[in-house]
């Protein structure tokens, strides 16, 4: 059965990479650019308002920078929220006091530009919204609930709002303790609103039962939503990328996901791939068939199947609900990709009172690029064109060193974390930038804090040492020995895949790292090469172009002040400047070994945000990890 579900993926991948030539991605996004400029109002002219909207799209347009490299739109991320982050970090239009879930959920953006800039603006920002959920109301087992106008009430909407949030800013902020609630507030509206019947969640519950809309006994809405689905699937598949591996929490919400996906493709439309906004009634006249819930849908199980929490079986339906979605919805109109079919809003209670019955789900009126909408279809499409690359790297292990490269400080929430090109570092000193381009490849990232023994690096395809510490980053520095060569030396001659990432002497312990590169015919010497003055980045410039083995599409990046190279065979550069080796190579039984006297792929200079864009390095980045996953053994 495992070896028929591979076949399917990777079938199901294929087909789609021929097919798909444009990123709807990044046209859509476009779109939202241009309707939002500056900042994010519901309608044309109105004044700009903290809103849950402008999350989901700036979501959907972090996976296009994520997936690029290209700084413009993270500058688009940072520039819409600065119109509401002032510099003593508080928010403009927000109102703790409301204690309206909704209003977490663009925390998730003000977090990413606390992790990439370090800017104090932004984690005191955060901190407002963490203050929130710490006081905010919640039912008697635990439950957060929608707003305070909206007393003992549970929306599936809410789970999306706070809870990837409420992860992320554990797992940055090293409060572990959270994790336990967040799992089980997931639990809580699973055991409240899932129908046994068909496995699907009702829109909201009311423990009191006081609401016009609750059903007396079990205080549940008359009907399921669309969208409340897709909010309840996103927010499951967001928030389990903070769970700590082994804790039970994430165990639970990935078995809750697979009963819930087994439910949602029941009620898929057969014909278009679709779903409709009243799901489990698609023959109830005037029921239609809906884009947001669709697009969420699709983004769910597609990121499901990527992560390893759903079965490869699941890529079929997400992948029939693309091509629905880009058949049915999306439109090319007046030089501009535009998303139909969205609702605008259904919500329970209030004033006009929704009262939650079929009727009223079909009087909200469907609108065209309503944000919501658009940034579920960006985060789908984000996903789907994943696959284009996944093949590359599928069940490959990358394993990044964090035993001789283990500097430490204090993190955000004062506990002591690793930093200096560790892989959930986003910003400039950190890794993330490689780590999404080897994931973007199929391949898993992982870390090794401990010595490389056989026993370590058995299950690793490539293994990744950075700047080996010296005393001035570390009071005891871990230094390599020819019991730990002679190790690494066995697994590549066994078909590993070595990569030793350098720096200058300055930087790094070079005696170190030879220890590791000599075995391989390839030394670093103790020099300063291609020195940079400011922010003069030719001076830094290095031609990659003419046929180089590694290099199939980046031509000119940027690596500065290097230790340069010694090469003997069997070891050759491939890389040379003014007579200078940069980087080598070398072929060691049925292994290979890749040197360079540089971290040259850090955050930094790969994520587009700082290197003009002329520069090449989130394509080297891209050009490298494809050519060291073609290097390893194929499984």
């Amino acid at each position: 059965m495992k070896k028929a579900g591979t076949i399917l993926i990777m079938l199901t991948i294929c087909a789609f990479a021929q097919a798909q030539k444009t990123s709807y991605a990044q046209a859509l996004a476009e779109t939202a650019m241009k309707r939002w400029p500056d900042s994010f109002s519901m309608k044309a002219g109105s004044p700009a308002r903290w809103s849950y909207d402008q999350g989901v799209v700036l979501k959907g347009i972090e996976g296009i920078w994520r997936a690029t490299g290209d700084g413009k739109w993270f500058s688009y991320i940072q520039k819409s929220m600065d119109h509401f982050v002032q510099e003593d970090g508080t928010i403009k239009g927000y109102k703790a006091a409301d204690f309206n879930i909704d209003n977490v959920n663009n925390g998730k953006i003000l977090l990413l530009l606390y992790r990439v800039t370090g800017k104090e603006k932004y984690r005191k920002a955060v901190g407002q919204l963490r203050e929130q959920l710490y006081n905010h109301p919640r039912t008697s087992e635990g439950s957060f609930w929608h707003k305070k106008t909206y007393p003992n009430q549970v929306w599936l909407d809410g789970l999306y709002m706070a809870q990837p949030f409420y992860a992320e800013y554990a797992s940055v902020f090293g409060e572990d303790t959270a994790f336990s609630d967040i799992a089980r507030q997931f639990a809580l509206i699973e055991k409240h609103a899932r129908d046994p019947k068909t496995g699907l969640l009702f829109h909201g519950w009311d423990q009191s039962r006081q609401q016009k809309w609750a059903d007396q006994k079990t205080g549940l809405s008359p009907n399921v939503w669309g969208r409340a689905l897709g909010w309840y699937g996103m927010a499951m598949v967001d928030a389990l990328d903070y769970f700590p591996q082994r804790n039970t929490g994430k165990d639970s919400i990935i078995q809750i996901l697979q009963r819930f996906a087994k439910a949602v493709t029941a009620v898929q439309d057969s014909r278009t791939g679709l779903w409709y906004d009243v799901p489990n009634l698609p023959a109830e006249s005037k029921n239609y068939l809906e884009a947001s819930a669709s697009s969420m849908l699709v983004y769910t199980l597609t990121k499901g199947v990527r992560k390893g929490y759903l079965p490869t079986s699941y890529l079929a339906a997400a992948k029939k609900g693309y091509d629905g979605l880009l058949k049915q919805f999306i439109k090319e109109e007046n030089g501009q990709t535009n998303l139909h079919g969205t609702v605008s809003v259904s919500g329970l209670g209030g004033s006009p009172y929704r009262d939650g019955s079929f009727a009223y789900y079909m009087s909200e009126p469907v609108i065209v690029n309503d944000p919501k909408g658009m940034g579920a279809f960006i985060l789908a499409a984000d996903e789907m064109e994943l696959l284009q690359s996944l093949n590359e790297g599928k069940g490959r292990v990358v394993l990044l060193d964090n035993y001789f490269n283990s500097e430490l400080r204090k993190g955000p929430g004062g506990n002591m974390v690793s930093w200096h090109y560790v892989w959930n570092e986003k910003d400039n000193d950190g890794f993330s930038t490689l780590c999404d381009v080897f994931e973007g490849y199929g391949a898993k990232t992982k870390t090794l804090a401990a010595s490389p023994t056989a026993q370590n690096l058995k299950g690793a395809d490539i293994y990744l040492v950075v700047d080996a510490d010296d005393q001035k980053e570390s009071a005891s520095p871990k230094v390599a020995t020819e019991k730990d060569a002679a190790a690494i030396s066995s697994w590549v001659k066994a078909g590993g895949v070595l990569v030793l990432f350098g720096n200058d002497s300055g930087h790094n312990n070079i005696k170190s790292m030879n220890v590791l590169s000599s075995k391989f015919g390839i030394r670093l010497n103790e020099d300063l090469f291609n020195t940079v003055e400011g922010r003069n980045f030719e001076q830094g410039a290095v031609d990659v172009s003419g046929g180089n083995p590694i290099f199939s599409t980046a031509k000119k990046i940027y690596v500065k002040e290097i230790a340069t190279l010694s090469v003997t065979p069997p070891a050759k550069a491939i890389v040379t400047k003014e007579g200078k080796n940069i980087m080598a190579v070398a072929s060691y039984g049925k292994g290979t070994v890749f040197v360079i006297g540089d971290p040259w792929l850090y955050n930094e200079y790969t994520d587009g945000r700082k290197l003009p864009a002329d520069f090449d390095n989130y394509k080297a980045a891209q050009d490298l990890a494809k050519w060291l996953l073609g290097k390893t053994k194929k499984k």
